[in-house]
């Protein structure tokens, strides 16, 4: 059915001036079929073969690339029958495509190198079937954000710096055709009537797009990409995030079933410790996750993961984090994991925390430990529950066992800075106490940042009887002991 055309001109002539216009990309994948050969519309010679670019930074094409690409797609998009190639896998759908692209190029006498005509076909068949010009920077593992700023302007952020790159895309309708692609596939919507959308990608990777009117420049979208390689612990340590010793703590608070919020600020890593953690929950134990957009990859075959739904078009249909979390209760849980905390959605974790499901979890956006006891009770008091500030406090005291506080330095590292126990109430007070702590004592030559983790002398942490009763506690002591003289990192 997908077989080679017959009686074609493979010799390469000096093309003529014209161009045919490139259509939007499609939605879905294309399918293929065998229409006749597309009409021989000269056009414009490619621009001379470019040096390999540097990892970090992609070479920027020419205009006359990408009036190129548009004849060949235009031709393209003549040849092929979409429902057909969407029956093919993604290989075969690909090899289809550059076996009609390499014969357009051949009947249109598109004078190219070698080197140019893999780089063209490569970015026509991400563009039919994937996300186009993001797809190079999608498989690159050592980016951890994508930033496109319109259709000419996409930065990323690699080792914990920002920087621009050359890629760009066509013209906005086909950053919008992507942003689209990638919403729909978890049922979602982006337009003129919906302009703000938080979707995911395969992978967990978050995804924020909001487009015009509210973006002025066109399109913004905005990717936290996921390692295909889930972190753990050990990675942690080696990439000096977290001493062994303070390892070795967190092990023990997930294993004896801590009750923990994770603190930090924007990527500062919170998400990644969370995932860290749950590696060590009991794999008998019932799950349940709740997130705006699903990103946890929880490695326990017991689990059940939750996602919130935005209300429609006619502003109907809504499902908010708190509906999911009141939810859970019902669903036999054994721990809660909250993705996000952000709004009155703490009233009822800290009420599950509070009921009997011991070794809960959730992240929220705070500076540090004493912060993020704060954001918990405005995040209450945000809900409309009129209760006395001493009584809000005294549930946050009797629900949270530990803060873990992770922070991204401003040379780009992140690091966990503190481990704090919540100790109780004095008076209108909340109590706290350092157990691990991170000291900054300088930077190199480089710029790094030089600091160690130490533990504060705490010989008994409060959690001390909940790890007896795990059989943990000779860890933690030793785990303690060790971390008082920790090296520099």
């Amino acid at each position: 059915m997908f077989g080679k055309r017959s009686g074609t001109d493979t010799d390469f002539r000096a093309p003529k001036p014209g161009a045919v216009s490139l259509e939007p990309a499609q939605a879905q994948a294309p399918t293929v079929s065998r229409a006749p050969p597309p009409p021989a519309v000269a056009s414009p010679p490619l621009a001379p073969a470019k040096a390999p670019p540097p990892p970090a930074m992609e070479s920027r094409r020419s205009d006359n690339y990408y009036e190129v690409k548009a004849t060949i797609f235009g031709a393209l998009i003549e040849a092929i029958d979409l429902a057909q190639l969407a029956k093919l896998d993604s290989e075969s759908a690909r090899e289809e495509i550059r076996d009609i692209v390499n014969e357009i190029i051949a009947i249109k006498n598109i004078v190219m190198s070698i080197a140019e005509q893999e780089e063209l076909l490569d970015d026509i068949c991400n563009d039919v079937l994937g996300y186009g010009p993001l797809e190079p920077l999608l498989s690159r593992d050592d980016i951890a954000d994508i930033m496109v700023n319109g259709a000419n302007t996409v930065y990323i952020e690699v080792g914990g710096k920002i920087q621009r790159t050359g890629i760009r895309f066509r013209d906005n309708q086909q950053l919008l055709n992507i942003c689209q692609r990638i919403v729909s596939q978890v049922g979602r919507r982006v337009d003129e009537s919906s302009p703000i959308c938080d979707a995911r990608l395969a992978d967990g990777s978050r995804v924020n797009a909001i487009v015009p009117p509210l973006s002025i420049d066109g399109p913004a979208l905005t990717i936290r990409k996921f390692k295909k390689d889930k972190l753990t612990l050990d990675q942690l340590v080696k990439f000096g995030a977290i001493t062994p010793e303070g390892a070795e703590i967190l092990q023990i608070i997930g294993r004896v079933r801590c009750n923990v919020l994770i603190s930090g600020g924007t990527g500062s890593g919170k998400t990644t410790l969370l995932n860290c953690l749950t590696n060590y929950i009991e794999h008998d134990e019932r799950v349940i996750t709740c997130e705006d957009a699903a990103e946890l990859q929880l490695q326990q075959p017991h689990v059940v993961r939750l996602e919130t739904r935005p209300p429609n078009i006619e502003g109907e249909g809504q499902v908010t984090m708190r509906e999911l979390v009141r939810n859970c209760l019902r669903m036999r849980p054994e721990r809660i994991i909250v993705g996000e905390v952000r709004g009155p959605e703490a009233f009822d974790l800290l009420q599950a925390m509070n009921t009997g499901h011991d070794g809960s979890m959730g992240t929220l956006h705070a500076n540090n430990p004493r912060e993020a006891l704060s954001r918990c009770e405005s995040m209450i008091t945000m809900g409309g529950f009129s209760l006395p500030s001493r009584t809000i406090r005294e549930m946050i005291c009797a629900s949270i066992d530990v803060i873990i506080q992770a922070a991204r330095l401003r040379d780009g590292s992140r690091r966990i800075t503190h481990i704090t126990e919540v100790m109780g109430m004095e008076g209108d007070t909340i109590i706290t106490q350092d157990i691990f702590l991170y000291d900054m004592v300088g930077e190199d030559a480089n710029g790094k940042i030089i600091g160690r983790h130490r533990s504060t002398g705490i010989g008994r942490p409060k959690f001390w009887e909940r790890a007896r009763y795990y059989g943990e506690e000779k860890r933690l002591a030793a785990a303690l002991d060790a971390a008082e003289v920790a090296p520099k990192t």
